[in-house]
């Protein structure tokens, strides 16, 4: 019979849709087992209306069958098979597909037909040198076979084939020095494979496997004898069928989940939360999700990858969908299955639909829902969780110029200076004392070391707690955040270290002013010794034992220059905030200034400035500039 040309496609197209459409080689196999499952499927769709059909679900499978030598691999199903015109409709046009036609016609939503696109079965000729297809109609006593080496064109004969379904007979290519396809005809790989991407197919994976056994040990063999094996062919199948997140949460083990998370994501510990979720309507999905124990050795690196796995109808379509995780939610780990996500031609790459996008966000609430329902009903599992992962969600609160900060911020943990634990900023607002005006926190790289800045004690010493935040996102967070609380009782964060912080009496204020205004002069001097390096030397408020500190006025703070200044390509630039050196009035240090600047000694007032500056610097964590020249300013004080 003539080669007939493909109806509507040029060679160009398959050429495309072969080296391009698909990335990966190996996806072939997936895309004719779902097209096997979707031909058993149309038949079993079609007995519970036909009583002529008498094939029992028991009996359907897929059977798969490899000839090393001969470097072929076989795919057959029993099926619905295809009459002659259907195989040159369904193979004769590119990308014309019989499971979209039968999902437009049958409606019932007992039956899911994986297939939407034709063009997942010239997946085939990425491997294969040559295509046969045999099949058979149900009802018909007709077999024809459609075989093709190509865009050249397929020849459509009659052929002989004793019982319903498809054959598909590829024989692979030769071996190039970049492709290797002598994997697609050996065992391991097609199980490799099988597991991979069609593991949840609804009907069995079968293949026949070379196994070796031990014979039994003759009678009469003596104490010499060595045991002797033979070698045998098994029937296996190769798929579970049935997966884990479409069971029921009654029916599922702590044990089995466990498993199936180490196994699945490589994991050594257990999960800390096991999450399930069930939805029909807007948006149709089974989805499980595991919270991990702790943090992946790449996870704040460039190389981590986020997303969950992402089935279509148990077929295996991306083995990590970035777009169903928002970056906040990355340590997450699990499997979406949905039936009715928009694919494109190939089943590979997702479009940016609306039906992804309404799954995100259901999947997005329900983790922050679990997430706080572990926080509030097992805090030491949370903790545990935090420490591993909410440096993720500060950021996350952060990012964005702050848009989830709503979502984020009750989840929230911060470590309490009074309390001597974590603490939620529910946990804070719920103890502040009525009079206090602002939720104080101090910034540093230390607890210990913050717990002891002089203006945590004055914090302290007011009845007040404080939060230590020790890591470089926790200022950044908290600025995001503005405040906390109900709307008219919501409450103003507060650095200790910047501001007023509304903790002087208008008596003490106006004390202060007064001192500052009486020493003016002092002040000026020695500003202009620290030639720039404060904006302003002041009298303060906010010391009790010390002789002097540091704040900072306007938008950066100090512990934002230093986290600002210790990122990467920041040497160059110029990350100041405005310092501000505050003096005790209390202290003997500020009479000897006093003293000092009285008796016309310019030279010793600078060092005394340059001694008390560096003293701030050291205070604040910051580094001093020239150690050298404050050693010998230490030790000339000593002689």
């Amino acid at each position: 019979m003539a080669k007939k040309q493909f109806k509507a496609e040029s060679k160009k197209l398959l050429d495309l849709m072969i080296n391009s459409i698909y990335t990966n080689k190996e996806i072939f196999l997936r895309e004719l087992i779902s097209n096997a499952s979707d031909a058993i499927d149309k038949l079993y769709f079609r007995s519970l209306t036909d009583s002529s059909v008498t094939t029992s679900k028991e009996d359907y499978r897929i059977l798969l069958s490899v000839d090393r030598e001969a470097r072929t691999l076989m795919i057959s199903d029993n099926g619905i098979g295809m009459t002659k015109e259907e195989l040159e409709s369904n193979l004769g046009t590119i990308a014309k597909s019989g499971s979209l036609d039968f999902k437009k016609e049958n409606t019932n939503e007992n039956i899911d037909i994986i297939g939407q696109f034709g063009v997942g079965f010239y997946s085939a000729f990425m491997v294969a040198s040559r295509v046969t297809v045999i099949s058979r109609a149900f009802g018909s006593e007709e077999a024809w076979k459609w075989e093709s080496s190509g865009a050249d064109g397929y020849t459509l004969t009659p052929t002989e084939k004793e019982t319903p379904g498809t054959d598909i007979l590829l024989v692979l290519k030769e071996n190039t020095d970049t492709e290797n396809y002598d994997q697609f005809c050996q065992e391991y790989s097609i199980v490799d494979i099988v597991k991979k991407y069609s593991d949840y197919v609804r009907y069995p994976i079968q293949m026949y496997r070379e196994k070796t056994r031990a014979l039994p040990r003759p009678e009469d063999a003596g104490e010499d004898y060595q045991t002797e094996y033979e070698t045998y062919t098994e029937l296996e199948t190769l798929n579970s069928m049935v997966p884990l997140w479409k069971r029921s949460k009654d029916e599922v083990t702590e044990e089995e989940y466990n498993q199936f998370y180490q196994k699945q994501f490589m994991d050594y510990q257990n999960p800390l939360r096991v999450i399930t979720s069930r939805t029909e309507g807007t948006a149709t999905y089974n989805a499980l999700l595991f919270v991990p124990a702790h943090t992946p050795y790449d996870f704040y690196t460039k190389e981590y990858e986020k997303g969950l796995a992402l089935y279509a109808s148990g077929v295996l379509i991306m083995e990590k969908c970035a777009d169903l995780l928002p970056d906040y939610f990355s340590f997450m780990k699990g499997v979406v299955d949905s039936q009715d996500l928009s694919l494109n031609i190939s089943r590979e790459m997702l479009q940016q639909d609306h039906q992804l996008k309404l799954i995100r966000n259901s999947l997005e609430k329900k983790i922050k829902n679990e997430l706080n329902a572990m926080k509030n009903n097992d805090r030491e599992k949370y903790e545990t969780f935090w420490k591993a992962f909410g440096r993720q969600l500060k950021f996350g609160a952060y990012s964005d110029y702050g848009m989830h900060k709503d979502l984020l911020q009750d989840l929230l943990l911060f470590y309490s200076a009074k309390e001597q634990k974590l603490v939620t900023l529910a946990e804070y607002l719920e103890k502040m004392p009525e009079d206090q005006k602002y939720i104080y926190f101090a910034a540093g790289d230390s607890t210990e070391r913050l717990a002891k800045l002089p203006t945590a004690q004055l914090v302290l010493d007011k009845g007040y707690d404080l939060l230590l935040c020790n890591e470089d996102v926790d200022e950044f967070c908290l600025q995001i955040l503005r405040n906390y609380g109900e709307k008219d009782k919501a409450k103003e964060f507060k650095n200790i270290n910047s501001g007023d912080l509304g903790l002087e009496t208008e008596e003490e204020k106006k004390a202060a002013e007064q001192a500052s205004q009486d020493n003016k002069e002092l002040f000026d001097a020695l500003k202009e010794a620290l030639k720039g390096k404060v904006k302003e030397v002041k009298v303060s408020t906010r010391l009790k034992e010390h002789p002097v500190c540091l704040s900072s006025e306007g938008p950066l703070s100090i512990e934002m220059e230093k986290v600002l200044k210790s990122m990467p390509g920041a040497e160059n630039q110029a990350v100041e905030s405005d310092k501000v050196l505050e003096l005790n009035p209390n202290h003997p240090v500020f009479q000897v200034m006093k003293d000092t600047q009285a008796a016309g000694d310019t030279q010793k007032l600078a060092d005394y400035a340059d001694l008390l500056y560096n003293q701030a610097r050291l205070i604040e964590g910051l580094p001093i500039e020239d150690p050298v020249a404050y050693t010998l300013a230490v030790c000339k004080l000593m002689k």
